[in-house]
């Protein structure tokens, strides 16, 4: 009987170049597994493949050595312990995030939230080729947001309150981008040259910076043959409504445009980066 290699790739089973074998590559959404997740994920090498896992640059699980006649009986056995296969080939992958605002102390967002978000929005929507999220809490920018076809970035947006500031020159300190000044006992804020890191608002003693949190959007990153640092053609978004405005008509513009096997930075450019900015302005804009 004929082997449906294109439908097991589909469903994250990957040829090995060991005959009848397969690397299942596992969905996981923003590097987050569950201790049940884990031990399952154990039982299942240990059983059906060589005992031992690859993690993934991009944050899944992938078990080899599965063979090929225990394909479906693999599946069963993950989904007793919640886990299920991963996608391949010209869909939307696996969602990568960092721990986000929730555990790390420099996070201006929920990046495992926005990440599941995502995840129900678009995970293996099928494309004209693969394209990949991935959601970072900040400037440290962990998950190297501008790598991805689509790339979130924690901000925050300040502004100083002086009936709160002591003068005491910390956020100045703390400023990375000389964006803080003091001078003639007033703090100025350089706009230009303001990352939205939130550095400032996070040191300060007295909160005598406000903050309003947002996303920066990147498009069109590629970290393969060709590398290309994702822009930001945006303002800070401030709204969840109006990311996933912007998100849904980056990805629609790839869909309506992209040659078959064509990465969005290269329909980008070749439909003119122009017509781009426009569609997603307008989505903006609401």
């Amino acid at each position: 009987m004929a082997v449906d290699y294109a439908a097991l790739k589909k469903g994250g089973f990957m040829r090995q170049k060991q005959k009848n074998h397969f690397s299942l590559r596992l969905a996981v959404v923003g590097g987050n597994l569950t201790v049940e997740n884990l031990r399952k994920i154990a039982d299942v090498a240990e059983t059906y493949g060589d005992g031992h896992v690859h993690l993934t640059s991009r944050q899944s699980v992938e078990i080899p050595f599965i063979k090929l006649e225990q394909v479906d009986e693999v599946k069963e056995e993950l989904a007793k312990g919640d886990c299920k296969p991963g996608v391949c080939g010209p869909r939307v992958r696996t969602i990568t995030a960092c721990q986000g605002n929730q555990i790390c102390p420099s996070g201006n967002i929920d990046s495992y939230d926005i990440a599941k978000k995502l995840d129900e929005r678009y995970f293996a929507r099928e494309l004209p080729h693969k394209f990949k999220f991935g959601v970072t809490g900040c400037q440290n920018n962990c998950l190297k947001a501008e790598e991805n076809d689509v790339g979130i970035k924690g901000a925050s947006k300040v502004n100083w309150n002086s009936s709160a500031c002591i003068m005491c020159g910390v956020c100045e300190k703390a400023c990375r981008t000389d964006a803080i000044t003091i001078a003639d006992g007033k703090i100025e804020l350089n706009e230009d040259k303001c990352n939205y890191c939130g550095r400032c608002a996070k040191a300060c003693p007295t909160d005598a910076w406000e903050t309003q949190t947002g996303y920066l959007v990147s498009f069109g990153g590629l970290f393969g043959n060709r590398i290309y640092k994702g822009e930001e053609l945006l303002p800070v978004i401030t709204s969840e409504e109006t990311l996933f405005r912007v998100t849904d008509a980056a990805i629609q513009f790839f869909d309506d445009n992209a040659k078959p096997s064509e990465r969005f930075r290269y329909t980008i450019e070749r439909v003119g980066i122009d017509k781009f900015k426009e569609t997603i302005k307008e989505a903006y804009n609401g």
